[in-house]
């Protein structure tokens, strides 16, 4: 199901929460929400559609990828300076992100998975994480 899109400040600084079996729900609504902002989103956190869980979804090689629990387990000492938006916030911010990360995962059927993503595609996933530890731009 689509749903609106978190505003709150003070809800999205709030650290999430491990997801379970229980919030593939969740799974569903964010992949659902990032497909109807398509247009001007590239990835969602769990908290921006009002779940306070370790969900992101994003749209990585062209596709939907949803992350449940991910963690970044390596990341490249180079760094660039890049500006960001967010459909929680208005404008934009500049940030410093790594050009490569590891991510270790669990896919929607909760299977583990381990990736490398480079560039635009790791600014995405990063920017998603650091929702989950209530950090905005």
């Amino acid at each position: 199901m689509v749903r609106e899109i978190v505003r709150d400040t003070l809800f999205l600084q709030q650290k999430s929460e491990p997801a379970t079996r229980d919030d593939r729900g969740v799974v569903t609504d964010l992949a659902d929400t990032l497909l109807a902002n398509a247009d001007r989103c590239v990835g969602l956190a769990a908290n921006m559609i009002g779940y306070n869980k370790t969900i992101l979804a994003a749209v990585l090689g062209g596709k939907i990828t949803v992350m449940i629990n991910p963690v970044i387990t390596d990341r490249s000492a180079a760094e660039y300076e890049t500006e960001e938006g967010c459909l929680s916030l208005s404008g934009v911010r500049k940030v410093k992100r790594s050009k490569i990360i590891t991510v270790e995962y669990l896919d929607k059927s909760f299977k583990k998975k381990k990736a490398t993503y480079r560039d635009f595609d790791a600014e995405i996933i990063q920017h998603e994480i650091d929702h989950f530890s209530g950090i905005l731009i």
